[in-house]
């Protein structure tokens, strides 16, 4: 079996496909895989479909959901409901937990890569790191869940927890890059993710980095005064002084910006 969140839901065994096609146990599912084997109470999948007004009758639609999903795995899966139940999709105390072995879910795979990149910065292979990042990223295939629709405020709270983590993997994939000479290889995907993410100021800092490295001391520049006219205009903030210092380097060119990209994750440091 193997099971995807990170971009569609999907769920296969082989050929066969365990996603159900009603939208409301697909959300029971989604909960269950994103809690990876942890009870999910009772309480918490009724939120995620009916909010803070469940039907009467919840308790047992839900039931009737979890129901179908076992007989729905029991096919995929070539086994037995009593199998499905015992082993798979479980009844806990006060609620319900999916098993899912390592392997069988993406974000295993996604949390494992991630681990393995934070393991080779403290021994500074920043190489074995970049690939590392690199391949949790290719694990994703859109956003979160993408196709389950709406979120009640449980799948909110797990997707957004899941995207905040790719957030902070592409920046530190990227500082990690900067620190192995790839300015010019981080430019294209820095235009597009300042764009995207329009107050960030790490995203802001190492795209303006790449961008004097690269030669492109004007548009580094650019990059800064436009968050900060984003940013009073919007937001009546300044950039944090960590960014203006850095924009003080540019215009002077401090020669530490061309070798020092400063702490992994924490954008380069400039006194």
């Amino acid at each position: 079996m193997r099971a995807n969140v990170l971009g569609p839901l999907t769920l296969r065994h082989g050929a066969l496909s365990g996603v159900p096609s009603a939208m409301k146990p697909r959300k029971v599912l989604s909960l269950l895989l994103l809690n990876d084997g942890r009870m999910v109470p009772v309480q918490s999948l009724m939120a995620e479909l009916w909010g803070d007004q469940p039907p009467r009758t919840g308790l047992t639609t839900l039931q009737t959901y979890i129901l179908h999903l076992r007989k729905l795995l029991a096919q995929v899966l070539g086994t037995s409901s009593a199998t499905v139940t015992r082993d798979v999709l479980q009844t806990r105390p006060g609620g319900y937990a999916l098993v899912v072995r390592p392997g069988q879910l993406d974000v295993h795979d996604y949390r494992t890569l991630v681990a393995r990149a934070e393991c080779a910065l403290e021994v500074g292979d920043e190489r074995s790191a970049d690939t590392a990042f690199r391949q949790a990223l290719t694990l994703w295939q859109g956003p979160a869940l993408v196709d389950v629709s709406p979120h009640g405020r449980p799948l909110q709270a797990e997707v957004a927890r899941l995207e905040q983590s790719r957030l902070t993997v592409i920046e530190r994939g990227i500082e990690t890059r900067l620190r192995l000479g790839g300015h010019l290889e981080v430019l294209s995907d820095l235009a597009s993710l300042v764009v995207e993410h329009r107050f960030h100021e790490g995203l802001h800092s190492q795209y303006m980095l790449a961008l004097h490295r690269s030669g492109q001391r004007t548009r580094a520049l650019g990059v800064y005064h436009r968050l900060r006219m984003t940013m009073t205009e919007e937001l009546g903030l300044e950039p944090s002084a960590k960014l203006q210092r850095l924009q003080q380097a540019v215009l002077v060119s401090d020669p530490r910006l061309d070798h020092e990209a400063g702490t992994p994750g924490r954008g380069p440091v400039v006194a």
